[in-house]
């Protein structure tokens, strides 16, 4: 089979592959469509694990083969597949923190070499413990490329149901792109009041059409003037950090008011350091906190979001790529351009 192969150097290259064995309980799936996300850049770009690997975990296919024992699945089922999933029993796990689950942190899902995802393929081998409790079927009439989206749902999802926000709020999202505009689809949801950013105009635009009551560059000087005049001068309610750039922690503090709640969900690089007044935070009694990666406990309601079409989540898709052409892909997803958006790779259209 055919796969994009990470070869260390920000390399990748398209490479004839072994097809992945399975064993018992696991499933073999063509892979059809598989978003690139930004996890995935990183790891290129900054040579963040050991060559090679097979990224991509945004993955929906069809189950091609079934290893011995496999309940539930039949050959020709359309599915998602995460490629985290915890164990359900473990400290982190009783505390529903299960991104911080050492079973969590094993990838179950690949196309060979160290297990990294492997969406980037023809095929991937999803191993026991995800068959029995990652994989969602998809419905009839649903497209792959929708499909797709279930996991990065489901970790926006974790992000606003740990936000909480309510009607009434006014909520500031800092970056609009893939990982914000779902943010911003999903707190329309609670009926609170959006102010969005973004440096690039098409972004913003989207935003006011997915229900931002307005949205501005983030250097715009009547940023902060707006966010005031929408909450009688106190400050956003709370604030999404959906973005990841110089400053963007400190701009959440300065737009929010006393006791407000600041989520960063981009802030994932060790390299990235913060600095903040410590009054902002003590004697204005913010909560800042994270949200990384998916929960198991909104799986469902994330497939149920997506498959229902309850979520506009097929207008962010500004390219499809065939797999022979994954490094333009990678390369448009680094440096956007200003219509480009989430990017889609479709491993079948690989000669094309």
């Amino acid at each position: 089979m055919q796969a994009a192969v990470y070869l260390g150097q920000g390399t990748v290259s398209v490479e004839q592959v072994p097809t992945p064995e399975i064993g018992p309980g696991e499933l073999l799936v063509r892979v059809e469509s598989c978003g690139i996300c930004h996890t995935d850049l990183k790891k290129i770009e900054y040579n963040l694990l050991t060559p090679p690997r097979i990224y991509g975990h945004e993955t929906a296919g069809v189950v091609v083969a079934l290893g011995r024992g496999v309940r539930g699945f039949a050959l020709g089922d359309r599915i998602v597949a995460f490629h985290h999933i915890p164990c359900v029993e473990c400290f982190y796990c009783l505390h529903k923190l299960y991104a911080q689950c050492p079973v969590y942190k094993r990838v179950g899902v690949t196309a060979g070499y160290e297990p990294a995802g492997g969406g980037f393929s023809q095929y991937v081998r999803v191993m026991d413990w995800i068959v029995r409790s990652g994989v969602e079927k998809i419905p009839d009439g649903v497209p792959y490329d929708r499909a797709c989206f279930v996991e990065p749902v489901n970790t926006c999802l974790k992000g606003a149901v740990q936000l909480n926000p309510k009607a009434g709020d006014v909520v500031v999202i800092l970056g609009q792109g893939p990982i914000g505009l779902l943010f911003t689809m999903l707190v329309k949801r609670s009926g609170a009041a959006m102010i969005a950013t973004d440096t690039m105009p098409y972004r913003r635009e989207l935003a006011l059409r997915f229900g931002a009551a307005d949205a501005f560059d983030p250097r715009d000087p009547n940023l902060l003037e707006r966010i005031m005049e929408m909450t009688d001068g106190r400050g956003a309610d709370s604030v999404v950090v959906a973005a990841s750039a110089p400053g963007i922690v400190e701009q959440a503090v300065r737009y929010s008011r006393a006791g407000s709640r600041i989520l960063l969900f981009a802030q994932t690089s060790h390299q990235e350091r913060i600095e903040l007044s410590g009054a902002d935070i003590c004697v204005g009694e913010r909560a800042i906190f994270g949200s990384y990666s998916a929960s198991v406990d909104l799986q469902r309601d994330s497939a149920d979001l997506v498959f229902g079409g309850l979520l506009p989540v097929e207008e962010l898709i500004s390219h499809r790529f065939p797999l022979s052409d994954i490094r333009a892909g990678i390369d448009l997803a680094l440096h956007p351009q200003p219509k480009s958006l989430k990017i889609v790779v479709q491993p079948q259209r690989c000669y094309e």
